[in-house]
């Protein structure tokens, strides 16, 4: 009666197979030290030859001891040219990280067109001002678009504009008119089958 993998032990790291991880059992039966490390130095290099693109890697040795001592089961008792993964340090999760929590007003514009508004404001009154504004206003009108492939009105941008900036900037839709914005067709891709000569 065959005997199927599934039916089997199942590994620690499969990537090395059921070859490697049958040596490693094998080298932790064995009693004299010497021939233990002897043992363990050879299923390093055979680890080394399988995936050759790993040799290239910054410490990759280390990577490979660490893997034994993992498909050991941390049970073989060798001497380690490295300090090995501890079976604690396995399982640890990435300290989380903190984000500052900010109420974003209109989350289809993001808190990155609230600060730009913010900026906006505080520039004096003049031309450079006038098409940060506007610059500002078409970057709102590209964003709706993206979340909603109808026509937006420009009436509906100045009006957020001027929500976000508490009323300091006021755009009149009859004397400022944005981008019109349209779906990029999409890329044909070219046949790859060449036509029979007759």
């Amino acid at each position: 009666m065959l005997t199927y993998n599934s039916q089997l032990k199942k590994l620690a790291l499969p990537e090395y197979g059921r070859n490697i991880q049958q040596m490693v059992d094998y080298c932790c039966t064995i009693d004299d030290r010497e021939e233990r490390n002897k043992c363990a130095h050879s299923i390093i290099n055979t680890m080394s030859n399988l995936f050759p693109n790993v040799n290239e890697e910054a410490d990759y040795k280390h990577k490979l001891w660490d893997h034994l001592a993992i498909m050991s089961d941390f049970k073989l008792d060798v001497d380690y040219p490295y300090e090995v993964i501890k079976p604690e340090n396995l399982d640890t999760k990435p300290v989380p990280v903190k984000y500052k929590l900010e109420g974003i007003k209109m989350r289809h514009y993001g808190k990155i067109v609230d600060q730009m508004i913010e900026r906006a404001c505080e520039y004096p009154d003049g031309e450079e001002k006038d098409a940060l504004v506007m610059l500002i206003a078409n970057h709102m009108k590209k964003l709706i678009y993206q979340i909603n492939n109808e026509d937006v009105e420009d009436a509906k941008i100045f009006k957020d504009l001027e929500f976000f900036s508490k009323g300091r900037i006021k755009l009149d839709a009859k004397t400022h008119s944005l981008h019109e914005f349209k779906i990029a067709p999409a890329q044909q891709q070219a046949s790859s089958k060449k036509k029979k000569k007759k």
